[in-house]
């Protein structure tokens, strides 16, 4: 059994990692850490209820003692980015020797200026982050064993020695799974940039409460425009500018991207289908739809699925995707990461989706 500490479990993609790993076939709950500002211990189950008898163990302190007191193969940190980032290190420090996979930001961009830019912070080990990527062709890894992007369907390889992986964003998995094989074989026309609006249910802005999240306000708008932290690593991964507008809808769940890319020439709505088939082929967690057919929240609700639909007319390819942000936009998707790293059926604990 994979013996795994969750850190940050008070929060949605906490919880929603606990109910994946508790019906997880070849995994265990070894512990669950909160912080030490959150005062008073107390039972997981207590701050999520539906885990009553089924999930009763306590949240302690973060700290690398406790963890390593725990053993555990793996530790997924579900905290603040720089959070991530300081206990990253002090992990390592420790020599703690369990693979890491963080939730946040910290160690998703190439690019150690961008988290002073986009996130506030300096970066503690900046040596860690990982390779730049170049448009169109992902860079071979060099030196010294940094941080792997978890999108298993792109990275597999890479994961499966990985010792920090950093598990992609909600709305970056939904725009980059889409479009960064479009760019990547050169299907997107020369000078021009897709643009990706997408929406998010209400459950993507955390469970720290804000006047837009409460129930009589909660509406669809556009936010962060233009300045949205998902934008560069959304660029990183595609290889290319893409237009990111993000949406909040009223929902409590998952994320509707909506893409309009402009085709190179001898492209087409079927030659894309097909290089997306091609590459998807053996990901059991893509789907590409039928013609006709278009992704919606309900389509994956509470399951590690993308679900990819798409046409075109004139040269200009209209590609929507659908995720559930709390599964395949973040503790399904650090699990399936999980999966490959250990060697064991990527569907593990996914195969019958989250419970919603």
């Amino acid at each position: 059994m994979i013996r795994c500490a969750v850190v940050g479990a008070s929060g949605y993609t906490g919880a929603e990692l606990a109910s994946i790993l508790l019906r997880h076939p070849d995994a265990e709950i070894a512990g669950m850490f909160g912080s030490a500002r959150e005062g008073e211990a107390r039972r997981f189950s207590d701050l999520h209820p539906r885990f009553r008898g089924e999930c009763d163990l306590e949240i302690v302190p973060t700290t690398a003692d406790a963890l390593r007191a725990c053993a555990p193969d793996a530790v997924f940190l579900c905290t603040p980015h720089e959070a991530s980032a300081l206990l990253v290190h002090e992990l390592l420090t420790a020599g703690l020797g369990a693979v890491i996979l963080d939730l946040s930001a910290a160690f998703r961009l190439p690019r150690e200026d961008a988290y002073v830019r986009h996130y506030g912070f300096t970066h503690p080990r900046p040596d860690l982050l990982p390779p730049h990527e170049l448009p169109g062709r992902r860079t071979e890894r060099s030196g010294p064993a940094g941080a792997v992007y978890g999108l298993v369907e792109l990275r597999r390889r890479e994961l499966a020695g990985a010792s920090l992986i950093a598990v992609p964003g909600c709305y970056p998995t939904s725009v980059i799974l889409p479009l960064a094989p479009l760019a990547e074989n050169g299907a997107v026309a020369d000078g021009s940039s897709p643009i990706a609006d997408c929406i998010s249910g209400v459950s993507g802005a955390g469970r720290t409460p804000s006047e837009r999240n409460l129930f009589c306000e909660v509406s669809v708008q556009p936010y962060s425009v233009w300045r949205h932290r998902h934008g560069p690593e959304i660029e990183a991964y595609v290889g290319r500018d893409v237009v990111f507008t993000p949406h909040l809808g009223p929902y409590d769940r998952g994320i509707v991207s909506t893409m309009h890319v402009q085709l190179a020439a001898g492209w087409s709505g079927e030659s894309v289908r097909d290089l997306l088939g091609r590459v998807y082929a053996d990901a059991p967690f893509v789907r590409v739809l039928p013609a006709g057919s278009w992704p919606s929240v309900n389509g994956v609700r509470g399951t590690n699925f993308c679900d990819i639909g798409l046409a075109s007319q004139g040269g200009h390819l209209i590609i929507v995707s659908a995720i559930d942000n709390l599964v395949k936009g973040a503790s399904g998707q650090a699990v399936q990461c999980m999966n490959v790293r250990f060697g064991i059926d990527e569907r593990a604990g996914l195969a019958t989706g989250a419970q919603a």
